[in-house]
Order: structure tokens, then sequence, then C-alpha cells
């Protein structure tokens, strides 16, 4: 089992318990029998954004939601890595062709309730594959299969394709990383994603060091805050990620005297903290 998937490994962790709350808060956007289309996106890569949908779709199939994750990156998509699954045939392999249904390319995890679509072979235009009509098409139909359907897309500050997804589902989520996302870079993919007329269903603060317990990272739900644990971006070693987890749980209090002493490393979390929050304040 791929370490990344915590929430499959480990589902009463602490990290776990965050992405369950999220997937509490998400559910409330749409009516109990309707579906919901979501878009994982982050500015620049590295920042988490396939650990997140991947823990995500999996917290959504614990609950007896039929789910489905599309890897929509079809220029250097990931997911068939965290599921152990084969790359190709997939989205773009469906979006070139004209014969086949969506429902050709799923392939089942082994998690109960949960299927992925992965990115397929890499084509020559991307975007121009993701405007079309089909893909609008593959969308609808697997609505009618299923309760939520996230997309793993690119992100934002390099490419279209995930600006253009923000168009045909019912919100996106933009994954920021602790200590490296730009507050320029969050505010233009803000725009770009709104200027096409997508909705951001929030920011995910994301790889805040699990011994800040006291820095609660905030899950931003259309303008109303909903505070959750930290979401730590989990460690490419599962054991040494475990060890984190369990030192600072057994260690608290000392792990918090450690920090305390570092007044200047006190000061950058506040900062960092403190901008976001503006950031969301001042874009309700």
């Amino acid at each position: 089992m791929n370490s990344e998937l915590i929430t499959h490994r480990d589902p009463k962790s602490p990290i776990s318990e965050v992405f369950k709350t999220l997937r509490t808060n998400l559910q409330f956007m749409k009516h109990k029998d309707e579906s919901i289309s979501l878009l994982v996106t982050s500015t620049m890569p590295g920042e988490g954004k396939t650990w997140v949908t991947s823990n995500l779709g999996i917290a959504f199939a614990q609950s007896d939601k039929k789910v489905v994750i599309i890897d929509s990156d079809m220029r250097k998509g990931r997911l068939h890595n965290v599921f152990d699954t084969k790359i190709f045939p997939g989205l773009s392999n469906y979006l070139a062709e004209d014969k086949k249904s969506i429902k050709d390319y799923l392939i089942k995890t082994e998690m109960e309730n949960l299927w992925i679509i992965p990115a397929g072979n890499v084509p020559p235009n991307p975007s121009e594959l993701l405007s079309t009509e089909r893909m609008l098409q593959g969308l609808e139909e697997l609505k009618r299969s299923f309760d939520v359907i996230l997309f793993d897309s690119t992100p934002c500050m390099l490419v279209t394709d995930a600006v253009i997804i923000s168009r045909i589902v019912d919100a996106t989520m933009i994954v920021s990383s602790h200590k490296l996302t730009k507050m320029e870079n969050l505010k233009t993919v803000q725009k770009n994603i709104e200027n096409v007329g997508g909705k951001i269903a929030g920011v995910i603060i994301n790889r805040i060091p699990v011994s800040l317990k006291k820095y609660k990272s905030k899950y931003y739900y259309y303008g109303e805050r909903s505070k959750t644990e930290d979401v730590s971006q989990e460690n490419n070693s599962s054991r040494i990620h475990q060890e984190e987890v369990t030192y600072v749980e057994e260690n608290k209090e000392e792990a918090e005297e450690s920090f305390e002493k570092s007044n200047k490393s006190k000061q950058e979390q506040d900062d960092i903290i403190n901008q976001i929050d503006q950031y969301l304040d001042d874009n309700k």
C-alpha cells in the first residue's frame, strides 16, 4: 500500500480526521442526493495537491459515497503511482476518441467505493482536449453513477488546464504549502479561476509542521471559516512520518516548549498565517 494513502492506512490518525472534517464541510455544498464535482489544484508543483485529492477521495469513499478521482494532469500525472495502477488508457484516450464511454476507462482501486481514471497517454494538446464538449459529456455521465467526482489537476501558474476544468465543476480547492506558496501566486490563481466563472470552495494550507499544534490550519468554505486541525504533508517514507507524528503526540509539551524558544521561527509562523488570514478575509 502506498504510504501516501494515510486515510486508508491509518483511518484513525489525526491527519485522517482532518480529511474527514474537510469531507463534512464539502458535503454541505450540494443537496444530499446530488453528486458533487470538485477540482483540486495548486499554484506550483510540489504543494501536495495529489496527496490531498487522493486522501480526500478515500475519506468520501469511507462514508459510503461512490467516488471517482480523475487525473486531469495529462502532462505529468501521478495518480496512477499513488494507487499503483496503469497510466493508460485514461482520460486523454477518452477525450481523443469518439466511440467509447468514459466508464470504459474506470479502474477499481482496492478501497471500497473508490475508482480512478488515470491520465492516459501524453497528448500534444492537453488544454484543447479539456476544452471539448466530450469532456463535459464525460463529466455528466459520471455524475449519473457517482456521488463524488474529484479532479486532480495541473498547477495553475504553469498551464491553463486547471482553469479550464474549473468552469465545469461545482467548486475548486486550492492547495497551498506552508513556507512555499507565494501570496501573489495565490491571488493570481484565484483571479484566473473566478474570471472564467469558476467558484473557489476554499484554500487548504498544507505541510504545517506537526509540532505546531497551536497553529491550526483553516479550511475556508465560501467565506465562512471552519477550523480544522493542521493538514501536514506526509513524508515520502511512511516510517519517518509515523515517527514524527508519534513523537509529537507523546512529547507534545516538549515539542511546543522547544518551538517557543525560537522567537524568529515563531514570528515567521505568525507572519505566514496572518498573511493568509488577511488575504482570504479580503476575498470573502
